[in-house]
This record gives C-alpha cells, structure tokens and sequence, in this order.
C-alpha cells in the first residue's frame, strides 16, 4: 500500500481508505449504500488492514450513529493499528443547536462520537458542511480546543466551496489556530468540477484531497452500459446516489474510454476510474466503499500499478466539461492563472 502525506502536517495516510457508511442501513438512503451489520464489518475491517489501508471513514449522521457505533465494535482490540476519520456538522437531532459548526454543537457532537467509536481521541475530525450561520472564528477556536484537549489529533473539511475553505484557512492563520489540512470532497471521472477552483486551491494552500464518491455513486463501477437497462439493485434505481441528474451519454462516452483501457491493461472499468484519481494533483486518499468481500478486494487492486500518460490523457479527453464562468474565461490566458499539471 502506498502512503502520502496529507496536506501540510506530517500524517501519513493509505491512498484507500475505507469508508463505512453502508454499515448500519439506518434508513432507505443508507439502505441504498449498503446494510453492512457487525459480522460482516470485522470481516472488511480486517481485509483492509491486512492490505495496509488502515485509515477508516465514518460520519455520525450515518445511519444517525449507527455506522460509528459498528465501526468502534469492530475495531476493539485493533485500535493502535489504525486512523479513524468521522465527521459533524448536519443534523443530528430536532433541537435547535442539534446541527451546524457552532461551539456548542461541535464539542457535544465529538464526545457523541467518541462514545459510539470507543476510542479517547478522533485522528481526522471533519466538518462536514460549511456552516454559514456561525462565524468561522467559533468554529476553529472550538476545533483547535478540541485539538489543545487531544480528543482531536488534526481537522479536515468537506463539501466547501473555495471561499469557505480560504475564509477558514486565513482565520486560522490569523489567530495561530490548527489549520484545514484535507478537504473530503466529491471527485471522478463523470465529477471533475472540483479540478475548476478547489484543486488549486489545495495546491496553492497545501491542503490534500480526501476523494469522496470517487465512482460516482456506482456509475463508474462498469453496470452502467449503452444500451443496457440502468440496474435494478444501483444506487440511482434505490435513491441513495448523489449529484446532479446523469447525462447519460456523456457517461457512457467515458465507459467508451474505460473499456479501451481496461482492454489494454486487463483492469475492470472501477479499478481504472480510481487509479485515474491517484494521479491527479492534491489527491492523496480516495474513500472506498464495499458491500460484501469481493467488492473490497476488487476495488483493493486499484493500487500498485499506473495508467500510462497516454491512457490517462485518453480519459481526460473522454471525460473533459466546459467550465463555468469565470473558469471559462480564466481559461482564455492561462499564463495568468496556470492549470493545474496533470502530466
């Protein structure tokens, strides 16, 4: 397993990581996702360390808890072995402070979440959203408390926009307080919107990507095929996929492109998509998930190996978008703002 450093600290994480939302099946979304129950889960968990990814991502409001309360039974006795990774920020209850990145909520939603993993401190604490209703002050004054108390080892965001993220990072600086040093954010093939301002960000700013999502909601795990009905057990037909509405030809141009490479390199149309991830810039850890064995260890085989530059431009070129404005029009003179390089 090939380790990188996230972002500017000295942590070292697995470029996999395995991400447990399907443990639990709280509700219809996450039934969706995966009904992963104990069992089971130490099965994966051991898999996964076995094969050196060693890093693990949950959230509470997976399952509501559930997915937490799983994960820490299935570590007990292995806890020393690994990095665990949750997150807060969305709703959590029915009272008013029972949501968002305000002090109040954050130290509650750390020792909530402490309790369900059974474990005296978070390695990677996300917020999980961006909260515009508290001040950022609030939130990274709490997180670098949290840090100061060693419930927390190091912070990470998700799902913000570049303002959010750049708003964040120089309060930080400002006041001295632990910075953002990955950013969870939505990424592949069909998804490249994030290569428009936040992977630029990450590398002007040094904070690393944690790719969540990283086939698309299944989309690009190879079920997905011109011609062929959309599958009856996917996430889209189950309502737990994420994003926008699919352009479907657009998404079976890149499987077009896929099957090429995977023809050449004798790797599935999954194993390409993620290996394609781990060669952008800022990339560092791709979030994994599987609902039984077998999909675990196909998706394990996605590391050790590289697309060559032609297949990975061949995909670029498959997978290409116009971007909006103004990133079409800072496109125009990129000896301004220089893309970032991919080769």
């Amino acid at each position: 397993m090939e380790y990188r450093q996230l972002g500017a600290s000295g942590l070292q994480v697995p470029v996999l990581s395995f991400g447990t939302a399907t443990f639990g099946g709280g509700n219809q979304f996450f039934k969706a996702w995966g009904d992963t129950q104990l069992d089971e889960a130490k099965k994966l968990v051991n898999l996964c360390i076995d094969a050196g990814v060693n890093l693990f991502d949950t959230a509470n409001v997976y399952s509501h808890g559930v997915s937490e309360e799983i994960l820490g039974k299935a570590l007990e006795g292995l806890r020393d072995k690994v990095l665990i990774s949750t997150k807060a920020t969305f709703k959590m209850g029915d009272g008013p402070n029972d949501y968002g990145s305000s002090r109040e909520h954050l130290i509650k939603s750390c020792e909530d979440s402490l309790k369900r993993l059974q474990t005296d401190h978070i390695d990677i604490y996300h917020m999980h959203g961006f909260d515009a209703n508290t001040p950022v002050e609030e939130t990274l004054r709490t997180l670098d408390d949290l840090i100061t108390s060693g419930k927390v080892r190091y912070i990470a965001c998700s799902n913000f926009s570049g303002w959010h993220l750049m708003k964040s990072l120089s309060a930080s600086e400002r006041y001295g307080w632990a910075k953002y040093i990955g950013h969870q954010a939505y990424y592949s093939l069909l998804d490249r919107e994030f290569e428009w301002e936040l992977m630029p960000l990450g590398i002007d700013q040094k904070v690393s990507t944690i790719v969540w999502s990283p086939l698309s909601s299944s989309r690009l795990s190879g079920k997905y095929r011109r011609g062929t009905p959309i599958p009856e057990d996917s996430r889209i037909s189950q309502g737990g996929a994420h994003g926008p509405a699919t352009n479907f030809e657009r998404l079976y141009n890149i499987v077009d492109a896929l099957d090429e490479v995977a023809e050449e390199t004798g790797k599935s149309v999954a194993q390409i998509s993620l290996n394609w991830l781990l060669q952008r810039p800022t990339v560092a850890n791709l979030v994994i998930g599987a609902r039984n064995e077998e999909q675990l260890k196909q998706n394990l085989e996605a590391v050790g190996w590289n697309l060559t530059t032609d297949q990975v431009k061949k995909l670029d070129a498959a997978s290409d978008a116009d971007p909006i404005y103004p990133y079409w029009h800072q496109r125009q003179d990129t000896r301004l703002i220089p893309l970032p390089k991919f080769y």
